[in-house]
């Protein structure tokens, strides 16, 4: 063994830093290699027993208890398919590496949690060890992750090449839409004949893995086994690309990521907008582009019969303007099918029982005050809610738009002599519906509203392809809308003027006692 003194370590490093900067340069084109612990399978077989069988059964069939109440499906390990890899297009063993990140980060947009704080970093190699057992994979060797290539850098010009190879022949349009929201009209099945739906690109933290040019890059070039995404790979594809044209592609991806209309832990109230003329009915308004959004989840109701265990649309954007004479609330979500009762196109890619779509805004009857609201489920006896619910309509009836009153989940609702005008239109896998409200009218269940004092407000949207109606939908729980005025802002500017002249006192009092000091020395 040759040991080196630091003298001549120092001559001998300008020499080994071209072999480090080899070794960093391979590992940053193959960021998928596999580092694995050795595995347990006796160990991964009891936390297997103890974390996973609910969901992927005592077999790892899929088939646990929560299989018809999972979209999409646990993952049926006997099959061999494994969403995620990064093994090259024509291999089916995946790495090691990408069962046990699986393991880690979970599925997003899936009901497959991330473990890695439950479970230690042994417990889920030992985990990854006992699963590769369910299809045979403990005796096979993967092949060679995918060709990395050289990275093409994010940059207009790259992500102009990738919109274009994207739209090309319908190559990923046709099932991702024109815009990436998975609009597209096709109906998608998995292997085992589940219903799939394609990804919203729009929305990253949906990703199985992730919106990292890698990522993504690593999604085309290998697929997703047991989906209907293929691999642009393939040299026997007609839509196969290069390399580098899936960096592009990867780089057109990431940057259809939504920036503005995302939920916001910071931004929970719908704050309403005075102004001083009419307010317009196209959303793209200046009025309404300035207006500020609030974008909030949807989850299924799962509370009362019918619930729904297999929601579609997963947020919902709310803006709102107001002046003298009304109140409007501009709402915006993605839904992937236009569901359209009797027309041939929408019936084929819905599931089997197509509805209307709709959307309904949710408004206390009567003032509350405090904390104490309605049930957020559309209310109880002794505190009804207000429904202003608009409807897409049929291939024979129009878009319609309604106010009932609902004093409960098992109580049927009630028409209300209280009227709303509502107009929606469907563009691009998305729904802009308008609602707008007399002020004070002089009827049963009007608005309350009083400038600068919170009103509680929830929503609930139906998608009618995806077989919802009545009470199986997706929702919010309550929050708020605010309509400001011009005071609205005193009391926080009192308060800073307050602060300001509390910490000048107390600057002064310091400088005095400063000075005191000097005097006294």
């Amino acid at each position: 063994m040759i040991t080196l003194t630091p003298l001549k370590f120092s001559r001998k490093l300008p020499l080994l830093l071209p072999l480090f900067g080899a070794i960093v340069l391979c590992l940053s084109v193959v960021p998928h290699v596999a580092f694995a612990a050795e595995g347990d399978v006796e160990n991964g077989e009891a936390v297997y027993l103890k974390r996973c069988v609910g969901c992927h059964g005592i077999d790892g069939d899929g088939l646990g208890p929560g299989y018809d109440r999972l979209v999409p499906p646990p993952r049926d390990f006997t099959s061999g398919m494994f969403k995620i890899m990064s093994t090259a297009f024509d291999g089916y063993v995946p790495q090691d590496q990408d069962i046990y990140e699986m393991i880690r980060l979970g599925m997003p947009g899936t009901a497959m949690p991330g473990w890695a704080d439950v479970l230690s970093e042994q417990d889920m190699w030992d985990l990854v060890a006992y699963l590769k057992m369910f299809p045979g994979y403990d005796e096979e060797t993967p092949g060679p992750v995918v060709d990395y290539g050289e990275q093409v850098a994010i940059s207009a010009e790259s992500i102009e090449i990738g919109k274009t190879l994207f739209l090309e022949d319908d190559r990923c349009s046709e099932c991702h839409g024109d815009e990436g929201k998975g609009d597209a009209i096709k109906r998608l099945l998995g292997d085992n004949g589940e219903r799939t739906w394609p990804r919203n690109l729009t929305k990253p933290w949906t990703f199985l893995h992730s919106n990292d040019p890698k990522d993504v890059f690593t999604r085309i070039s290998v697929g997703i086994p047991g989906t209907q995404m293929p691999s642009f790979a393939d040299p026997a594809s007609k839509l196969q690309l290069s390399i580098e044209e899936r960096w592009h592609v990867a780089n057109y991806v990431n940057s259809l990521a939504k920036t503005v209309e995302v939920v916001s832990a910071e931004n929970t109230v719908v704050k309403s907008h005075r102004l001083d003329g009419e307010i317009a009915d196209d959303p793209e308004d200046a009025a309404w582009q300035e207006a500020t959004p609030t974008t909030f989840f949807l989850v299924p109701q799962l509370i009362a019969k019918t619930r729904h265990f297999t929601p579609s649309n997963d947020t919902i954007t709310a803006r709102s303007l107001y002046n003298d004479d009304e109140i409007a609330v501009l709402l915006k979500w993605d839904d992937r099918t236009l569901s359209l009762p009797g027309d041939e196109d929408a019936e084929k890619i819905a599931d089997s029982s197509i509805y209307e779509d709709q959307v309904a805004i949710q408004l206390p009857v009567n003032p509350t005050k405090g904390a104490a609201k309605p049930y957020f489920v559309l209310g109880d006896k002794e505190r009804p809610v207000s429904l202003w619910r608009w409807r897409s309509g049929t291939t024979t009836e129009p878009q319609s738009a309604s106010v009932e009153i609902a004093t409960g989940p098992q109580t049927p609702v009630e028409p209300s002599n209280q009227t709303v005008q509502a107009n929606g239109r469907y563009e691009s896998g998305t729904w802009t519906v308008l609602f707008r409200q007399k002020l004070n009218a002089d009827h049963d269940s009007a608005l309350t509203f009083a400038e600068g004092e919170f009103i509680p407000m929830a929503f609930a949207v139906w998608d009618g392809s995806n077989s919802e109606t009545e009470t199986k939908h997706t929702l919010t729980t309550w929050y708020w809308m605010l309509p400001e005025s011009s005071s609205t802002a005193l009391p926080f500017i009192g308060a800073i003027l307050a602060l300001l002249i509390v910490i000048g006192l107390e600057m002064l009092w310091l400088r005095a006692g400063a000075r005191k000091r000097e005097a006294e020395a």
